[in-house]
Order: C-alpha cells, then sequence, then structure tokens
C-alpha cells in the first residue's frame, strides 16, 4: 500500500478574505504616464478597472464552491506536499489522464474539461471516451504547498506523478496532458516512465532534445509553417522577464508579491494578456473571474515564492535526459499547435525525437489552451487516445 490520501473540501478562513480587502482598499498606485498601449508593462486604468470589480462585484466563495463540486486530495510524496483532483469517468473503460498546469496557470486552467473528459457521452461525445480525470497542482503552487523540500524540478515532479497515479491510486498505465511547465512534465513522463505511459499529449511543443531557445533558425521549418520561426520570437519576447527574474532571485521578487495582492494580479495577468489569443482585450480570451479566481488561488495558498523557485530549480538542473535514445520520447506523442502559442517546432523534428502519431494545427488558442478554447483541447484529447485504449 501507497501513501494514504486525505479528503478535503477549499474552505478558506474568513480572516484571510477580510485582510485581502483591507489590503486592496489601501492601494499606493503608482505613477503610469503613456502607458495606454501596456508598453511599460501592466496598464494603470485596466488594473484598477479590475480591483474595483474585485472588491465590490468578485464571488470568491462562488468560486470556492465550484472547485468544490470535485473531490480534492492531499498526500505528501517524498517531503513533496501534493493537491490533486480525481474525478472519475463514465464510461464502459475510463483510462487515468493526468492534466499538468504550468505557470501561471493553476489546477483551475482545466475546470472547463474535466467533466468533459470524464463524461463524454453527457458532453456531446462517445461514453467510450471517458478518462479518469487527475489534477495535480504542481509542487509549490496552490494547495501542493507549503513546500519546504528545495530541488525539485521537472523530473522530479515526473517522478512524483508515476508514484501518484501508481502506488497511491493503484492505476497501471496512464495517460497525461500538459502545457507550459506541464508540457515539460508531460514529456519527461513520455521519454523517462515510458512503460508507465499510454500516451502523452502536448499543447507545448517540448521535444527534450530542441532548445527553442537556441539551435533553431527559419531554415528549419518546412512547407507550410513559413514564417513559424519569426512569429515564435516575437511571441517568446514576452516571456523574457519573468523568465530572468524566477529563473535568478525568485525569492526578492516574493517579498513584494505575497505581500501585495495588486502587485501579484499585475506580475500574472500582464502574463495572461501577453499569452493568450485576442486582439487587444484579454477578457475576449479569459474572463475577469477566472484571471482572478487564478490569482486568488496563488494569494490565498501564499505559493508565488514556491512556484517562482520552480524556475530556479530548473535552470539549474544538470540533465533531464533519462537515456540517450532516438527518439527521446517514446511514448506514443500527440501535439497541439495552437497560433498564438509561444513556442512553435518543425513538425519534422517532432517525428524525429518524439514518438509522433497525432499533430493538429488548432484554428484558434493561444498559450492557456485549456482555459481558452476547452473544446478544442478536449475534442483533440479524445481522438489522440481512441487510437492508444
Amino acid at each position: 500500500m501507497g501513501p494514504v490520501p486525505e479528503q478535503f473540501a477549499i474552505a478558506i478562513e474568513d480572516r484571510v478574505l477580510e485582510d485581502l480587502d483591507e489590503r486592496l482598499a489601501r492601494v499606493r498606485w503608482p505613477l503610469d504616464p503613456g502607458n495606454d498601449d501596456w508598453r511599460y508593462g501592466t496598464n494603470r486604468a485596466w488594473l484598477e478597472d479590475l480591483v474595483d470589480y474585485w472588491r465590490h462585484s468578485y464571488d470568491w466563495r462562488a468560486h470556492e464552491a465550484s472547485m468544490n463540486r470535485f473531490a480534492h486530495y492531499r498526500v505528501v510524496l517524498d517531503d513533496v506536499p501534493l493537491h490533486y483532483i480525481l474525478h472519475k469517468g463514465v464510461g464502459p473503460h475510463p483510462i487515468p489522464l493526468v492534466l499538468t498546469h504550468g505557470w501561471p496557470w493553476t489546477f483551475w486552467d482545466f475546470a472547463e474539461v474535466i467533466e468533459a473528459l470524464a463524461d463524454p457521452a453527457a458532453h456531446g461525445g462517445d461514453a467510450a471516451d471517458a478518462f479518469d480525470v487527475i489534477v495535480p497542482s504542481l509542487p509549490g503552487y496552490g494547495f501542493s504547498v507549503p513546500l519546504q523540500r528545495t530541488g525539485v524540478t521537472v523530473r522530479t515532479t515526473a517522478a512524483l506523478w508515476v508514484r501518484l497515479v501508481r502506488d497511491v491510486l493503484g492505476y497501471g498505465k496512464f495517460g497525461a496532458h500538459g502545457g507550459d511547465w506541464g508540457a515539460s512534465v508531460t514529456a519527461q513522463l513520455g521519454h523517462e516512465f515510458a512503460e508507465h505511459i499510454i500516451g502523452v499529449h502536448l499543447s507545448l511543443p517540448v521535444l527534450m532534445r530542441v532548445s527553442y531557445y537556441s539551435g533553431l533558425s527559419a531554415a528549419d521549418y518546412g512547407p507550410g509553417e513559413e514564417g513559424w520561426f519569426e512569429k515564435m520570437q516575437e511571441r517568446m519576447a514576452f516571456a523574457a522577464s519573468h523568465v530572468a527574474v524566477q529563473s535568478q532571485d525568485p525569492q526578492t521578487l516574493a517579498y513584494a508579491l505575497d505581500d501585495s495582492p495588486v502587485g501579484l494580479a499585475a506580475w500574472i495577468l500582464e502574463r495572461r494578456r501577453l499569452w493568450s489569443d485576442h486582439e487587444g482585450d484579454v477578457y475576449d480570451a479569459l474572463s475577469k473571474d477566472f484571471l482572478l479566481t487564478n490569482v486568488m488561488l496563488y494569494w490565498v495558498t501564499g505559493c508565488i515564492g514556491s512556484s517562482m523557485r520552480y524556475y530556479w530549480e530548473n535552470f539549474r538542473e544538470p540533465n533531464r535526459l533519462a537515456h540517450d535514445r532516438i527518439p527521446s520520447i517514446e511514448a506514443p506523442t500527440g501535439i497541439a499547435v495552437f497560433p498564438r502559442d509561444l513556442v512553435f517546432v518543425p513538425r519534422r523534428l517532432a517525428e524525429q525525437y518524439t514518438n509522433l502519431v497525432h499533430w493538429t494545427e488548432m484554428p484558434r488558442g493561444g498559450h492557456f489552451a485549456a482555459a481558452e478554447e476547452p473544446d478544442l483541447i478536449v475534442a483533440d484529447l479524445r481522438k489522440f487516445f481512441r487510437a492508444l485504449r
């Protein structure tokens, strides 16, 4: 028998919410001249409007109740506290599927796909495509706190997911999907633990041996991929500032963000705006309530510091490779390409370095695929895993 998980309901104390309201009421706003186009960072007028909504219209208790329609669990593995949702499938043979988020995501980025994946017949699909859906919070994120242990990386996380699914939950082989850091964890599962994996599905193309920070050029891209390299350079420029800080001295920033909810929202939501698919209004991609609920999950758990340290740890990990075989990702692999994501790799390299069996170029959507376009993710996951059951 593995470690025994504890089921719990999310119930943030009133005093935490009262303290939040007091802090929001006495913000000291900086001047923000000439920033209508966000060239200097988060626009003050936009943020002031959101904070007013946060104080007077947003209802945390309603969203807390929505989260609690799912079963939440905690377990400690190797001194790492882990929170996860387990939502059992409705169908003849549900297969276990782990959905892994990134930063500044939370487990709640998958809110709109969990039920459709678990009970496809109730959501326009075939019951034969049902999954037992497992949604963990990355170590140091959300309710996977407090993380006292250092050195927790993508590779550590992938090993923890195998233990969680097999030893704690008692499953055999399982499927995995992820974006952002979650794509790195999912790729690691397909690389290092392929014997335990049914298939891996990525909304960000992590190929293990191909760096999208260096080593690619426009000449690497084939017919139909014209402009992808240039688009990646443009999109990845939006990721430079947080990577620089969070991979170098995240603790210094943590003091400010853990003390100021408005500072926390500014830091997180600038990324949400930059990385999602819209024409200037982030609310066309992600609602006010969704954005604030995700900020709240960082605030009420006090996890921003440990979530940012995940960058520091991973950028110093000497080697994620467990073997030198090609393809690096041996588990059957599916890749969904969203047109407003940050990273675009040539299909031929995906075919070389992964066991690629499924490739979809999506008509719309950005970096936060499951939150922005849940129906597209659900349909692609059903199709990918249908052939692997």
